[in-house]
């Protein structure tokens, strides 16, 4: 019997031949990776809790509506800032399309997330909510934990791959994000009235969430992930707003930020890369890249003025009003609510989450940096430095 394929035009055989060669050529254009997969929170959601709002008719929250996402998406993605987050630039960096938000996506359209997948969740803790409801703390937001988000991973694997080889290529030519997380763990449980020495006690169990989350990727096959720390939140203006006044708060004289609060932060981040030193030495043959949000960000908190930052790090652009424009009853986006005209001359935007502006900072500071251990150019030699302009996109 004759090879179907042997009637088919030179031409057209031709043309699959080079239709490969060009797609090969796209996805590995950056060098190294052909996909990215994010775990997290706020500052890696994309859109996945808007779209679990909308989903479940849920009443919209304050971030789902103007101005979030003026400065670079000019509408409201479900993104908690004015424009752009640190995955946003990693993804425009590496030349793959900005990562869409999982939730929504079914079926055969699954396969469009191939290049990159975000199952972050604003408001989502390392620990699982009925861990932190049985010691006082309630997530008002979201109950999409790390936990849950590795299970719609894993649920939504095989529309992402054909079979066990090719999900381990997949996952092997991907680069993993896992977090920023544990942020909620501690903010959650700080604005509950929980004490900072009762706090500690949860460090070793969210650090342990998030290296068991690890572990679990890496027996599915990815090789290379970016585990980022927690950033200084004794800079935040809902923590500065919150202490005000009160006479046994320390602040650091150079930043203004609430010392005990960032040496907490700092302890998390000890813990974690202590723990992600052990996974090196277990696992020699996976790349595993701590991102130093802390120090990074620490930058601009030190020296505002150097990096644009002319209106300050410790004041929100966007909130109700007060010495750093935070009121716990008046989120940005409320009818009451002011916001300033220039985002780019601020660092923060909301109280709780940064500008486009500082999360680029950010950005270059661990891609192109010395805050990232290891420094990421000796994990992937083919990035190749660049600027990421301010084109509008109408992702």
């Amino acid at each position: 019997m004759a090879n179907p394929c042997s009637s088919m035009p030179s031409s057209f055989v031709t043309f699959i031949i080079i239709f490969q060669v060009l797609c090969t050529c796209t996805m590995y254009a950056n060098g190294c990776y052909t996909s990215i997969i994010s775990f997290g929170d706020s500052l890696a959601d994309t859109g996945n809790l808007k779209q679990i709002y909308y989903n479940t008719n849920q009443q919209s929250l304050h971030f789902f509506y103007p101005p979030y996402g003026e400065t670079f998406f000019h509408t409201p993605t479900g993104r908690c800032s004015n424009g752009r987050l640190v995955i946003d630039f990693i993804a425009e960096s590496i030349r793959l399309p900005l990562v869409r938000p999982f939730v929504g996506v079914k079926g055969r359209h699954m396969m469009a997330l191939r290049r990159g997948v975000n199952y972050a969740v604003a408001g989502a803790t390392a620990l699982d909510s009925s861990f932190l409801a049985a010691n006082g703390v309630v997530n008002p937001m979201t109950n999409s934990s790390l936990r849950v988000q590795l299970g719609w991973f894993k649920r939504s694997l095989p529309m992402l791959c054909a079979n066990v080889p090719d999900c381990k290529h997949f996952l092997g030519h991907s680069l993993v994000l896992m977090g920023e997380i544990g942020g909620n763990d501690y903010n959650h449980a700080l604005l509950a009235g929980k004490s900072i020495d009762e706090l500690e006690t949860y460090v070793p169990l969210v650090v342990e969430a998030i290296i068991s989350a690890v572990n679990e990727v890496i027996e599915l096959g990815a090789k290379s992930l970016l585990i980022p720390g927690n950033l200084p939140i004794g800079c935040s203006p809902v923590y500065l707003t919150m202490y005000y006044g009160f006479d046994n708060v320390e602040y650091d004289n150079s930043t203004g930020c609430i010392t005990r609060l960032n040496k907490f932060a700092e302890y998390h981040n000890e813990l974690l890369k202590i723990e992600l030193s052990k996974m090196r030495e277990s696992h020699p043959d996976i790349s595993f890249i701590y991102a130093d949000y802390y120090n990074a960000a620490m930058q601009f908190f030190r020296s505002p003025n150097k990096y644009g930052f002319t209106n300050g790090a410790l004041k929100a652009c966007c909130g109700g009003g007060g010495p750093f424009n935070y009121n716990v009853s008046v989120a940005c986006a409320d009818s009451s609510s002011n916001v300033c005209v220039q985002p780019d001359t601020y660092a923060n935007w909301d109280g709780l989450h940064l500008t486009e502006a500082a999360y680029k900072v950010i950005y270059k500071s661990v891609f192109e940096g010395p805050y990232a251990i290891p420094q990421f150019q000796s994990v992937c030699p083919a990035f190749i430095r660049q600027d990421i302009d301010g084109k509008s996109s109408s992702i």
